[in-house]
């Protein structure tokens, strides 16, 4: 039996499966272990199930020396230093496809959110300013026939591809090539981001890629905060650059609420919920936990990141 560590407790039955076979510590905080918390409660662990908040970097590991499996709450996994985790033969796993549709579903939401400012006339009802029906109040722009511009076309990027479909969108996509990136940004009604966070991606869309956008297209991010510069983002917003933006994911998280971001015109901001759905989130705990039950028994993880 070895001793695991759990950062967050997860929905569904897939934990009670660890327990059975394996100690299981679980953080029940409500907010995540600090670094020097997560370090003294898995100092002496074997298994590691970690969320994306948690980062996991050689200070961390050099206190956890008897760590052999991490298995992420996710299916990215910009929190782990896998160069300090394979120098140390520590096997790491991922949560990949049981959330793919989830988050296409929420990322076309908030494509048709933003486009018909549903934000702004939800509010409006609430608010009691809904005076009568007017024909120039809350317009905002068609997505049937628009043209979707997908900057990642990996499984999210290819299930938002097959919804865009459904609604006669043309769709144009683009990876890391410069030239691609520039062409998909000049043509795009809408700009989806889908593509992983690296080195090469931080702020993949600057103030150079907002101002290459077209006055009325929108951006919609539901990849990481961190590919997105939120302060040229705000300026561009402000100044009519774009026409408006939906982010479910932001840099740092949680986005304070005086965020100076947050003051910007036509702005949808979710706090990262794009695999937040009984389905998703289950599944990705039944796969969390069999990366681990699979490396602590010696075996090859099902979904290890290699």
């Amino acid at each position: 039996m070895a001793r695991c560590f759990v950062t967050h407790d997860l929905p569904g039955p897939a934990l009670g499966r660890l327990r059975a076979v394996h100690e299981v510590d679980l953080w029940t905080e409500p907010l995540p272990p600090t670094p020097d918390q997560l370090a003294e409660r898995a100092a002496d662990a074997e298994g590691l199930l970690s969320m994306l908040v948690d980062r996991i970097d050689d200070a961390l590991l050099d206190r956890c020396p008897k760590l052999r499996a991490i298995a992420n709450y996710a299916v990215g996994y910009d929190n782990i230093d896998l160069a300090a985790t394979r120098a140390r033969g520590i096997l790491v796993g991922n949560t990949p496809d049981v959330l793919t549709d989830a988050t296409a579903d929420l990322t076309f939401a908030l494509i048709l959110a933003i486009a018909r400012r549903l934000g702004d006339a939800a509010a409006s009802v609430k608010d009691g300013e809904w005076g009568t029906w007017e024909p120039d109040n809350y317009l905002g722009y068609d997505v049937h026939g628009a043209t979707l511009g997908i900057i990642g076309l990996g499984r999210i990027g290819h299930a938002v591809a097959r919804r865009a479909a459904g609604f006669d969108m043309t769709v144009i996509h683009a990876g890391r090539d410069p030239a691609g990136l520039d062409d998909l940004l000049a043509r795009a009604d809408f700009v989806s981001v889908h593509c992983p966070l690296t080195p090469e991606t931080r702020h993949l869309i600057d103030a150079d890629a907002l101002f290459k956008m077209r006055p009325t297209a929108m951006l919609i991010n539901t990849a990481r905060g961190p590919i997105v510069d939120q302060d040229a983002l705000r300026e561009a917003l402000v100044d009519g650059t774009i026409a408006g933006a939906a982010l479910d994911v932001t840099d740092p998280e949680p986005l304070p609420p005086d965020d100076p971001l947050m003051s910007a015109p036509n702005l949808i901001v979710v706090p990262h919920i794009g695999s937040a759905t009984h389905q998703a989130r289950e599944g990705m705990a039944t796969l969390a936990v069999e990366n681990l039950l699979a490396a602590l028994d010696g075996k090859p993880m099902p979904h290890e990141v290699v």
